[in-house]
């Protein structure tokens, strides 16, 4: 059975992502953590917090279906080395993150949503991968 991404489907999860208290909400298509590949949606409302993170097991994708979002890279003192602003209206749809890059994400406006890939399994951060 297909599973059919589509505009009232994009709007539930916006829909959700604004009544849950993190701003986002996110629809697994991979079927359990363990999965190799780990794909999803993430709805996010401006004021989500993303720490500064990495993944030290995997690259990691997003895809802009729709919103604007900025992607930061950082040096391991903080500092922004690398920044990108996505937004499908000019022509900037996703960026994909070096395994091991320190990153984090602002959501710039409301009903954003991307289509994250990582490698699997799913890996929880821990303090060592937290900035």
């Amino acid at each position: 059975m297909l599973k059919i991404i589509d505009k009232p489907l994009l709007d539930n999860l916006t829909e959700e992502a604004r009544e849950n208290s993190r701003l986002r909400m996110n629809l697994n298509f991979h079927n359990s953590p363990e999965s190799p590949s780990q794909r999803m949606l993430n709805a996010m409302e401006p004021g989500t917090v993303l720490p500064i993170h990495r993944h030290r097991h995997t690259a990691e994708m997003y895809i802009l279906l729709r919103g604007r979002i900025r992607v930061d890279l950082y040096s391991p003192d903080r500092t922004v080395v690398q920044s990108a602003l996505l937004d499908p209206l000019s022509d900037l749809y996703g960026v994909e993150i070096p395994c091991g890059a320190w990153h984090s994400l602002e959501v710039l406006a409301h009903g954003t949503v991307i289509f994250e890939v990582k490698d699997g399994p799913f890996r929880p951060l821990t303090s060592q991968d937290m900035l």
